[in-house]
């Protein structure tokens, strides 16, 4: 009988493998991460008025400590005054009141032989062929310098002012209207084709809103040249006006009432591009846009 220790010939004992310990895990210390303060973000309102601000403040502190001579150029305080004292005797209102009845007018039949005239270059070749090089040859030549010729034409009354307006206007909306229908998408254009569209219906849903970009940037355009316009002709026989405050004012050397009319011009030139701008919005809402990177 065999002992229990002893083992059967041939036969080798199992052999017992222990696995090597596992090394100590190293002791981490997790760091938290810095929260990243908010980037203070400062409104577009904002940074858009600091640098009128910034002017108007340079302005104040080089006419308060003597750098601008007041013979040179009025401070803000006395130009402020000013524009009290007319609103006050109504003289400033009535001048608005006149020039803006001036643009308007202008404005209109500018707006209207332009889009007449860039419809029928842009929608067919002979009017294309007729109109657009004779437009680009007047637009070589300065508006302003008709001047004399318009006073010989229509007088010294109101016609010759609101001519110039209307010259002024005319060519930025024509060329930007023309350029935008020549530059609606062809493939677009056949593709309406294939669709069943007529002409009418391709003018009125392809070509038409193609342009429009086009359209609405030469309106800005247009309406700050209305005003620009205006500049130069109410300084022309006018009796009534900003302009002809401002060349009374330039007569008696009174620089606070020239700053003032130019500041009228600049307030209500912004204010036409800011409706234009508004307007711009809500008939582009169908458009995407590149609006700028960053804050």
């Amino acid at each position: 009988m065999s002992s229990p220790n002893t083992t059967v010939s041939g036969t080798s004992p199992p052999t017992r493998t222990t696995a090597p310990p596992a090394p100590a895990a190293a002791k981490t210390t997790a760091r938290p991460r810095p929260r990243k303060r908010p980037a203070l973000r400062v409104p577009r309102s904002v940074r858009r008025a600091a640098g009128p601000v910034g002017l108007l403040a340079l302005w104040f502190l080089t006419s308060t400590t003597g750098v601008l001579p007041e013979s040179v150029l009025a401070s803000p305080v006395d130009v402020v005054q000013r524009a009290v004292d007319l609103t006050q005797t109504g003289e400033l209102p009535q001048a608005v009141a006149a020039s803006g009845r001036r643009a308007t007018i202008g404005f209109l039949i500018g707006a209207a032989v332009a889009l007449a005239l860039s419809l029928t270059a842009g929608l067919f070749r002979l009017g294309e062929d007729v109109i657009d090089a004779s437009m680009g040859m007047f637009r070589a030549i300065p508006w302003v310098g008709l001047i004399p010729l318009f006073i010989v034409w229509f007088g010294i009354d109101e016609t010759p002012k609101i001519a110039l307006v209307a010259l002024g206007v005319t060519y930025p909306l024509y060329f930007n209207i023309y350029g935008g229908i020549r530059s609606a998408d062809a493939q677009l254009i056949e593709a309406g084709r294939m669709a069943g569209l007529g002409r009418l219906d391709l003018i009125r849903y392809v070509i038409l809103p193609s342009a429009l970009p086009g359209a609405l940037v030469g309106l800005r355009y247009a309406l700050s040249t209305a005003w620009l316009a205006l500049v130069f002709a109410e300084q022309v026989n006018a009796d009534a006006g900003i302009g002809y405050l401002m060349s009374n004012a330039q007569q008696y050397f009174q620089t606070d009432v020239i700053v003032l009319c130019l500041a009228v011009y600049a307030v209500l030139g912004l204010l036409c591009d800011f409706a234009v701008r508004l307007l711009s919005r809500r008939l582009l809402a169908w458009r995407a846009s590149f609006e700028g990177e960053g804050a």
